[in-house]
């Protein structure tokens, strides 16, 4: 009993032994690491940025009453396209009664003046008829006449315009709020029964409608102050709506501000662009909107995908892996490279490799293995 359990245990171990040979054996039958090659390409490459803003008109006119009153009646709806000259809203005049009780006692004293002045007017022009007095004395009384009759008359019509608007005793070319200027009406954020001022030199009255020209519009945005320095006047925009996809406006840049301001600790500066509106599409005011400029562009330079740079951990310059001998050999040798512009994909190579060098692919989760295990993944 005692052979058989020895034998047995022997058996085992001779067992475990040939498969633990068998596993290393195989382990160390694995092809080695491969990586892939790739040349540099020539190509054009642009540096992009993108600012974000929105799109409004260019001019947008405030609609404002010239007299105080009350809003009568509104005739117009947001959205609806006028001319100038079109009736929007009327104002009811409502008077104030200390100012029109003051404009009254005018009137009056102006008519008090005017009768002391006419009797004075009337004997005199008596005694100049017979020849009593002088042409100047006459002259003088006619004077002070003509002048009472003057102010009298101004003291009518301050008083006609405190009660119903105008001096002519119709308050229809004030109470009437008409557009000054053709286009679309944006916004009226008054509602019937709202009370509403003119403007002076304290208040910059009430607006009564907003009125502007949809199909000229500006772009309007921010940009870093580290890409402001690269933007010129006139350089192309290419904006791109929120509400209208699958659709690109060009736009040339016009304006670029002289001071920035810092926004979340970052400095900002301001850019408008005239955008080229087209019949088919209505644009309407406010749009959010991005707008891509390229900073920079080189056409026909050598360069390889980003991916393959890497970076020295104490210089941190940038350089590459280059193939040496026959690819199948895997021998690589590291090269300093000078770079330039890159878009994010593709980086412009200054010097430092050739077009005909074959530069090291990284895999940065698993490197790419070429053997039994490869060929069963690429059979299935």
């Amino acid at each position: 009993m005692n052979k058989i359990v020895k034998y047995v245990l022997i058996g085992v171990l001779v067992l475990g032994a040939l498969w633990a040979a068998a596993f290393f054996v195989k382990s160390n039958s694995k092809s080695a690491i491969t990586y892939e090659v790739k040349t540099p390409i020539t190509t054009s490459i642009e540096k992009k940025t993108v600012a974000t803003g929105k799109v409004v008109p260019e001019d947008e006119v405030e609609i404002k009453p010239q007299i105080s009153g009350i809003i009568d009646e509104i005739f117009l709806n947001e959205g609806v396209q006028v001319k100038a000259g079109d009736l929007i809203a009327r104002i009811k005049v409502v008077p104030n009664e200390q100012s029109l009780n003051q404009a009254k006692g005018r009137v009056r004293n102006a008519e008090i003046a005017l009768n002391n002045v006419k009797i004075e007017f009337d004997r005199n022009k008596t005694l100049f008829d017979k020849g009593v007095i002088s042409s100047q004395d006459f002259n003088t009384r006619k004077l002070q006449y003509d002048q009472a009759v003057l102010e009298l008359q101004n003291a009518q019509s301050d008083y006609q315009i405190i009660r119903v608007g105008s001096a002519g005793g119709s308050s229809m070319a004030n109470t009437n709020i008409r557009a000054t200027v053709s286009g679309t009406v944006l916004e009226i954020p008054v509602k019937e029964g709202d009370q509403v001022i003119q403007s002076n030199n304290f208040n910059e009255g009430t607006t009564i409608a907003t009125i502007a020209d949809l199909s000229i519009m500006i772009f309007e945005g921010k940009v870093d102050e580290g890409e402001v320095g690269k933007l010129e006047l006139g350089m192309p925009l290419e904006i791109s709506l929120g509400a209208i996809n699958d659709k690109k406006f060009e736009a040339k840049l016009r304006f670029i501000a002289p001071k920035g301001l810092e926004e979340a600790g970052a400095v900002q500066f301001k850019i408008e662009g005239d955008v080229t509106v087209e019949d088919d599409f209505l644009i309407r005011a406010g749009y959010s909107a991005n707008a891509s400029l390229v900073l920079e562009r080189k056409e026909n330079v050598m360069a390889i995908p980003e991916a393959l740079l890497q970076f020295d951990k104490k210089t941190d310059k940038p350089y590459v892996e280059i193939a040496i001998g026959a690819v199948e050999e895997q021998k690589f040798e590291r090269r300093d490279v000078e770079i330039g512009i890159s878009d994010g994909v593709n980086v412009e190579i200054v010097s430092g490799i050739t077009e005909n060098d074959k530069v090291k692919v990284w895999n940065k989760t698993e490197p790419i293995k070429i053997g039994e295990d490869d060929d069963e993944k690429a059979s299935k």
